[in-house]
């Protein structure tokens, strides 16, 4: 592990202490630890989107009708969750 020093506000410090208080986090540390790890995902999630949009473009118009995109979506969903 890296040890690291950071400055914020006081706004701040309050608004970590106050989530630390809470009892969501132990610490300091495991708040600004949480908090990367959300941005970790966050950054994944519009990778995988931007990806999804460029293969969606990528592969032109479409003859289906929109009533029978949404009818394949929907029987996508259901084959997947049951």
């Amino acid at each position: 592990m890296q040890r690291k020093t950071i400055t914020i506000t006081n706004q701040m410090e309050n608004w970590v202490k106050a989530q630390v208080d809470s009892g969501k986090y132990g610490n300091d540390s495991e708040y600004f630890r949480d908090l990367i790890r959300r941005d970790q995902d966050k950054r994944k999630a519009e990778t995988t989107l931007l990806f999804m949009l460029d293969e969606a473009e990528a592969s032109g118009i479409s003859a289906r009708s929109p009533q029978e995109i949404w009818a394949s979506v929907e029987n996508q969903f259901t084959e997947k969750n049951g």
